[in-house]
């Protein structure tokens, strides 16, 4: 049926490809468009390693103003260029400074098309076939966890967001809370957690009403990893002082060592001490892949919930993160909150209603596409190719006097400093922060400079795919450039 005749609004404002046409009257106008686009998107990635790691950045003031009128298209590819181009370059090689790397071709893929359809997560019926598909592919990773025939999970945005999800189950748990929340418990409620374990436990404990200081910092041994001993002691001091214990929280795949706790005896204190059980696998999860390193996660099968975030070692696109309960069926008990405006399916849960995001984007079609294309044997030899460099990387280090590690590497992440002798302690953060410059501009080489137990670390971590020995090797060369610079400066000063 034509309804051209009864179409009389005024869109003359609106150009041509402002959207795509159900009946396919712009087809050819959108097809020029997109391949222009995708033009775009292969030739930023193609030419990834002609650019620095991290460029310089980019003024917007002028473009950030509301236009009256249509930018033309081609205006506005021209200016989406120079953003790309002065963004952050995870997909070069010399980018081994965050959790961040080059996304698989399937997941960009992905998430171009799920943008296409707008689908909403928030029910079965607004996204009727990635609400099924979600729970499936996550069952199965579930499975590969070793959290049992009970266990799935949900996608959200982030891996603060299913830390924070996880601890409010266990919360809700423990507490009776679901509808009457903590303000009438006798008792402070207080988790557990590793002193160097990342920051949204913390702020997943002042989102709870618990404050902060509920989340009690458990001290590590040199490797970054709990210590079960302190644990101990830390639960028996808080029950003494009238607070209430109801979590503990381990880590596979510290944010700034790489280290993993000793997850099997956490779970045996945990389930002693009747506690929640939770791991923070967001990076450290993806060994589960690996062959030969997956005991490294030996013990999570034992946790009530773990985090995972494929955005990371799956180099799913952002954002694509997850959390996974052993026994699922609590989301609908100590959770769910239910959206009297959407159809119930008694098989296929509205995941809206059992997750802290309503509307969602189906991060799942990435997520399933990269699986299914990789598969667990290409995961395998990436993460074999990453632990091999990780070994030649660590050796170099080793090899100088004056570089030390922060701990010793569980991971593909490595943390350490320069600790040189012709320079006074006072000096050595000045040093090592010059000397992240110094590999930046001379060497496209972007390392990451964190703060850790008091003092200014270099952080390699070593995930992009594409990046190989020589490149190593140039790093080191570039550090022993540096090095005998600046220990000649010193002499001549002296």
């Amino acid at each position: 049926m034509d309804f051209s005749a009864d179409f009389s609004a005024d869109f003359s404002a609106l150009p041509e490809t402002a959207f795509i046409h159900p009946d396919g009257e712009n087809r050819d106008a959108i097809s020029s468009l997109l391949k222009e686009t995708l033009d775009l998107l292969i030739e930023t990635l193609v030419t990834a390693e002609s650019r620095s790691p991290l460029p310089t950045p980019l003024a917007l003031e002028d473009w950030a103003q509301l236009p009256d009128c249509s930018v033309s298209a081609k205006q506005l590819l021209e200016r989406t260029r120079s953003q790309l181009h002065h963004s952050m370059n995870a997909a070069h090689p010399g980018y081994i400074g965050h959790m961040d790397s080059i996304p698989t071709t399937m997941s960009v893929m992905g998430d171009l098309l799920v943008a296409a359809v707008n689908n909403n997560m928030l029910s079965v019926e607004m996204s009727p076939v990635f609400s099924r598909l979600e729970p499936l592919v996550l069952k199965q990773l579930a499975t590969e966890f070793g959290l049992g025939p009970q266990a799935n999970g949900v996608l959200v945005s982030g891996g603060s967001l299913a830390n924070l999800q996880a601890l409010t189950v266990a919360r809700n748990v423990a507490f009776d809370a679901l509808k009457s929340g903590i303000a009438g418990v006798a008792k402070q409620p207080v988790l557990f957690v590793s002193e160097v374990a990342h920051t949204s436990i913390k702020k997943a404990a002042m989102m709870l009403g618990l404050g902060t200081d509920a989340a009690i910092a458990i001290a590590t041994n040199a490797d970054s990893q709990m210590s079960v001993s302190d644990l101990q002691a830390k639960i028996e001091q808080a029950r003494h002082q009238g607070q209430q214990p109801f979590a503990v929280v381990a880590t596979a795949g510290t944010t700034v060592t790489g280290n993993v706790d000793p997850l099997g005896a956490i779970a045996a204190v945990a389930r002693s001490q009747n506690l929640w059980f939770h791991v923070d696998a967001a990076y450290g999860g993806a060994v589960i892949f690996s062959p030969e390193h997956r005991y490294l996660l030996d013990g999570i099968e034992q946790a009530d919930s773990v985090t995972f975030n494929p955005q990371k070692w799956l180099y799913v696109a952002k954002t694509c993160a997850m959390v996974m309960f052993r026994n699922f069926d609590l989301l609908n008990q100590q959770f769910r909150i239910l959206a009297p405006y959407m159809n119930d399916h008694d098989e296929w849960p509205n995941l809206g209603e059992l997750t802290v995001q309503g509307t969602r984007h189906p991060d799942i079609l990435k997520l399933w596409l990269s699986l299914q294309h990789i598969g667990k044997q290409g995961y395998a030899a990436i993460v074999k190719h990453n632990y091999a460099l990780t070994a030649d990387f660590v050796s170099e280090v080793q090899k100088r006097p004056h570089l030390a590690l922060a701990s010793q590497p569980q991971m593909n992440l490595i943390c350490f400093r320069g600790t040189p002798n012709w320079l006074p302690e006072s000096g050595w953060d000045n040093w090592n922060q010059a000397l992240q410059a110094h590999l930046l501009k001379q060497g496209n080489i972007f390392l990451s400079l964190p703060v850790y137990r008091g003092r200014r670390w270099l952080k390699a971590v070593l995930l992009n795919p594409f990046t190989q020995k020589a490149h190593v090797r140039q790093l080191f060369e570039h550090v022993d450039r540096f090095a005998s610079t600046d220990l000649d400066a010193e002499r001549a000063s002296t």
